[in-house]
């Protein structure tokens, strides 16, 4: 068993962040792949920050609060806001090449949703960048990793976290780590679908091992679709590509968002926008095939060189398509859990001893909708506010013995999957997994669908009881790794159904067909779902109102 006072599972910006700022304890990092694989790094457009003289705190939180359709928690919000300028000059000083101003001066682009152009960026690689250079910062500190381990387990005595259990990828060892505290920095869980700009990983297991051991998951019906992915791939086009001048067109070379966000066109929040696509696309007048148009050749060949090399790369690698000569074809694809592991604005769960930052949390600085720019912000902020909190925890807290009996009890749960010789296959229920999200619960919603979604997810958990593993290996066995996060993509698939089927209105990246209005009477609340034996169980808590009270949204 390994012995640490802080064990962080996730290797991302969260995760590393918050490793980071842990000063007198016994830290280490868990990570399913090296950290320079997380899904950080596929991060492109930028990182929001008040930089400006002439933009403001309480406008960047305005900006957060409309856009998440005022289901934002408005005391996280202004903590994100306010502490955003100093996380990105901490990262200047740490060795972020952002882009500059030709005085030299760190440069800001516009981005959806946003009053002021303050998203930081460097060129549309935003992401890479940052993730490099805190994993160097995490080198030069000493900080332990523990590469190529899926958790399987929070191991939770009593109401308090005493550390987790895992399962080693490459010589597939079961072994446990236990703490004084744990903090998950995990991910999304964008892979449950079939269309998808998350890494492979994104597969939300960090969410349903919490869920299982009794954490709740809120909000888990807000599911982000990226207006804008490479069509026949998924793979993102940057917000960024519209920040510098892009606009959408149709078949019919219409600029369509003047249709449907006259003031704010191309640089709309992103529900607008992926709806707006989406729209055209189910009435007609899309491609053959099933998209639209992202047009830069007007933005010139300098221009497209300089800011978004990136993503001129990506089109001509994936789409064999030069965006100087020639218009970009996008669609809509899943991008970002605005849900996730329910907690407060310290990072703390109902668990004590357990914390969570990032994707995989749900503090709620973006509410029903998240503005493109606010996510890397919220891997450093909440990064760095996890690892302090769990730090003074783990200080003030003696050691609590990780019982044997969690680890046999994994042993046993992945010995009876190899040892199945026949069953269901994997893929098979993956597959349909993803299809019926894809076409149930997708950017429109209505009642019947989700009423059919739900009931086929209950059934494929069924016949997961009966899955089994052809290969029967102990090393790198990614078969055996796919099952046993197959059964947490079930729960929370089931989740976000139940949460969206019960939420009778539109908010956000949530639009129901049937209910077609934002409804604050009723519905100005988080969804919380927590585990039971019987079956998931529906609550719901009141959202913070401190700054800026709902109002009807015009764009």
């Amino acid at each position: 068993m390994f012995r640490h006072d802080i064990i962080i599972v996730g290797g991302g910006l969260s995760g590393l962040r918050a490793a980071l700022s842990v000063k007198s304890a016994d830290v280490a990092v868990i990570s399913k792949v090296h950290p320079l694989r997380s899904h950080s790094i596929a991060a492109q457009g930028g990182i929001n920050a008040v930089l400006a003289t002439n933009d403001r705190c309480e406008d960047h939180a305005f900006d957060t609060i409309k856009g998440s359709d005022y289901l934002a928690d408005q005391d996280a919000v202004e903590v994100l806001c306010q502490d955003a300028q100093g996380r990105v000059i901490e990262m200047e000083h740490w060795g972020t090449l952002f882009s500059r101003t030709d005085d030299g001066r760190i440069a800001q682009r516009p981005f959806g949703g946003a009053g002021f152009p303050r998203t930081v960026y460097a060129e549309d690689r935003t992401g890479h960048h940052l993730l490099h250079t805190v994993y160097e910062q995490a080198l030069k500190k000493g900080i332990k990793f523990y590469d190529e381990w899926l958790i399987t387990r929070l191991v939770v005595d009593k109401g308090r976290c005493c550390g987790v259990t895992g399962y080693n990828i490459p010589d597939g060892i079961i072994e446990g780590f236990q703490a004084k505290a744990v903090i998950f920095a995990t991910g999304g869980y964008g892979r449950i679908y079939k269309h998808s700009t998350n890494s492979v990983i994104n597969t939300g297991s960090g969410c349903a091992v919490a869920y299982r051991a009794g954490a709740q998951l809120e909000d888990m019906e807000f599911v982000q679709f990226h207006p804008t992915t490479l069509f026949g791939t998924s793979i993102l086009i940057t917000e960024g590509a519209r920040g510098e001048g892009g606009f959408l067109v149709n078949r019919n070379k219409e600029r369509f968002m003047k249709r449907y966000s006259p003031h704010q066109l191309d640089l709309s929040p992103r529900d607008i926008v992926a709806r707006s696509i989406q729209t055209e696309l189910n009435e007609g007048r899309g491609f053959e095939g099933g998209y639209v148009h992202l047009e830069l050749m007007h933005l010139g060949k300098e221009k497209i060189f300089e800011r978004l090399p990136g993503i001129r790369q990506i089109s001509i690698d994936f789409a064999n398509i030069d965006p100087v000569e020639k218009p970009i074809p996008v669609r809509p694809g899943q991008h970002y859990s605005m849900g996730g592991i329910a907690s407060n604005k310290d990072c703390e769960t109902s668990i004590s001893g357990f914390f969570v930052c990032g994707e995989c949390s749900c503090i709620s600085v973006h509410g029903a909708n998240r503005l493109g720019g606010n996510s890397l912000l919220e891997t450093l902020v909440f990064g760095k506010i996890a690892g302090e909190n769990a730090e003074k925890y783990a200080n003030s807290h003696g050691e609590k013995e990780l019982p044997e009996k969690a680890i046999e009890d994994e042993k046993e749960k992945i010995s009876g999957l190899l040892e199945r010789k026949v069953g269901e296959e994997l893929f098979r229920i993956r597959d349909e997994l993803k299809t019926i999200l894809d076409e149930k619960s997708g950017i429109f919603r209505k009642e019947q669908d989700l009423t059919i979604a739900i009931d086929k997810i209950r059934e494929l958990k069924m016949r997961y009881g009966n899955v089994y593993v052809r290969n029967k290996g102990t090393i790198f066995n990614q078969e055996l790794v796919n099952v046993i996060e197959l059964e947490g993509m079930l729960d929370v698939a089931e989740a976000i159904c139940l949460g969206a089927k019960a939420r009778k209105e539109s908010r956000g990246s949530h639009f129901r067909l049937d209910y077609p209005i934002r409804d604050d009477n009723n519905w100005l609340k988080h969804t919380l779902i927590t585990f039971t034996p019987a079956g998931a169980q529906i609550d719901y808590k009141p959202v913070n109102i401190k700054m800026f009270p709902p109002k009807p949204r015009q764009y």
